[in-house]
């Protein structure tokens, strides 16, 4: 395998340890609804972090406003409205499905939607099926299905047995009907990253760091996902009566609300940093990033879960498919990689 390639991967693992891991700190959030945390973490998930990453690492950031392409950035505009859509939807897959199962469909399909359809789309799969490693990439793909396949299933089997006395409303139908809009809107955000080229070169001219000619991209596709989740949320505020609790809570919990919240949003974007970062070692097949940072975020997120106490209870059986699993889902996640070698 190349260095670099090696390199990439683990700079993605990075990533998607942030990404398995952004959700932990809404535990500590007291008194707030859903809306209310998720909307808080959004603004400095999708706008504040981003922000101030552009301004410490693009140099002329705000003349660099003004020279990107108008047309390009209203589609990465559009197309980041559409992955809003899409995090919002990934509440319901949880909710009908449970954590685990809904997890492993939702980012799943987006695992080989958003790997897939860029490349497709730009012509480069093509280019990547003239030599072998084309075929290498359909093969990873599909053992991460397999994988993600396996890890559903040993959650199903989780499910039924240890939450099965929760405030969890299985509806499979529902579920998986969530899970297949989560997983073709929410590749959306792949498509917005590898169409943002002409921003990303824009980038690199005004003298930033190649390592971070994303980060521009990054804003101005999640500026799109905050008016998507602006919207939603304060609708929801306002039809649950939960606005006063952005200014005010009983107990005295605001600013550390404020607090988990905004390192929420810091781990989810900064995630998207490495991802950005891991995915320039991959040569000109950028796209097979998308199907390692999503493969590998399912597998932190059932570590995490496993950490928590989420598997506490589970017979032997059900742990062999899980670490199975896991074990699958990562041989895939390295295949994907060097598919692009």
């Amino acid at each position: 395998m190349n260095i670099w390639i090696a390199y990439g991967i683990l700079l993605i693992s990075i990533g998607a340890f942030m990404s398995g891991s952004f959700a932990i700190p809404f535990d500590k959030v007291r008194k707030w609804k859903w809306e209310n945390y998720w909307l808080i973490y959004a603004l400095f998930g999708y706008i504040v972090v981003p922000l101030i990453i552009c301004l410490i690492f693009v140099p002329s950031f705000f003349r660099l406003l003004w020279i990107i392409p108008t047309k390009t950035a209203t589609w990465i505009l559009f197309l980041g409205m559409i992955y809003g859509a899409a995090n919002l939807t990934f509440g319901l897959s949880l909710r009908y499905l449970g954590i685990a199962l809904g997890y492993a469909l939702s980012l799943g399909l987006m695992m080989a939607i958003g790997t897939l359809v860029p490349p497709i789309i730009d012509g480069r799969l093509k280019l990547l099926f003239e030599e072998s490693g084309g075929m290498m990439l359909i093969i990873g793909i599909i053992i991460s299905l397999l994988g993600i396949g396996i890890s559903g299933y040993a959650g199903f089997l989780k499910s039924k047995r240890i939450e099965k006395n929760e405030k969890i409303e299985f509806n499979i139908k529902k579920g998986i009907g969530a899970a297949l809009f989560v997983g073709i809107t929410g590749s959306s955000a792949a498509l917005g990253i590898e169409q943002g080229k002409p921003i990303a070169t824009a980038t690199i001219e005004v003298g930033a760091n190649p390592l971070f000619q994303d980060t521009v991209v990054f804003l101005v596709l999640y500026t799109g996902s905050f008016v998507t989740t602006l919207v939603w949320c304060l609708y929801l505020s306002i039809k649950n009566k939960t606005l006063n609790n952005f200014l005010e809570t009983k107990d005295g919990s605001l600013v550390i609300n404020y607090l988990y919240c905004a390192l929420a949003g810091f781990l989810w974007y900064i995630n998207y940093v490495f991802f950005g970062m891991g995915r320039l070692q991959m040569g000109e097949f950028t796209f097979v990033a998308w199907g390692i940072l999503m493969t590998l975020t399912i597998v932190f997120a059932t570590l995490w879960g496993l950490y928590r106490g989420e598997w506490k209870g589970v017979s032997m059986k059900i742990r062999i498919l899980m670490w199975t699993g896991l074990i699958v889902l990562v041989f895939a996640s390295f295949l994907i990689g060097i598919s692009s070698n």
